[in-house]
């Protein structure tokens, strides 16, 4: 599940709760129920931006019907992604190490050694 989106108005840091896109070839302003993905053309907006939404003279305010409440997951919503995760786990390669519970070995490296940003330690005895 993705994170929370907020409104794109600046400085607002409400919730998101409506989509505006607009159709620039009919001059109108297209408002609606918070899309499912980030668009980069549409912008998010909370309730008090979409109730006081204005646009320009000529132009037309197509307002979709919002939902009282947001959609709860269901249970073809919770079986899709449990069948997602079964589906990536299956076809992930098999890797022995992973499976295996024992002790964690560092790689075979020098005391103290810089891999990038990262150095292996040894664990005191």
């Amino acid at each position: 599940m993705g994170a929370i989106r907020q409104c794109s108005r600046s400085a607002c840091r409400q919730s998101a709760v409506a989509t505006l896109t607009y159709v620039y070839a009919e001059s109108t302003a297209v408002l609606g129920p918070l899309a499912t993905y980030a668009e980069p053309h549409a912008y998010d907006l909370c309730s008090q931006h979409a109730e006081s939404l204005t646009v320009p003279r000529g132009w037309e305010v197509l307002r979709l019907a919002m939902p009282a409440t947001p959609p709860e997951p269901g249970p073809d919503d919770l079986l899709a992604l449990a069948n997602a995760v079964r589906e990536a786990a299956s076809a992930a390669p098999e890797n022995p190490a992973r499976h295996s519970h024992g002790q964690m070995e560092p790689p075979a490296a020098i005391e103290g050694t810089r891999r990038g940003h990262l150095r292996i330690l040894r664990e005191p005895s």
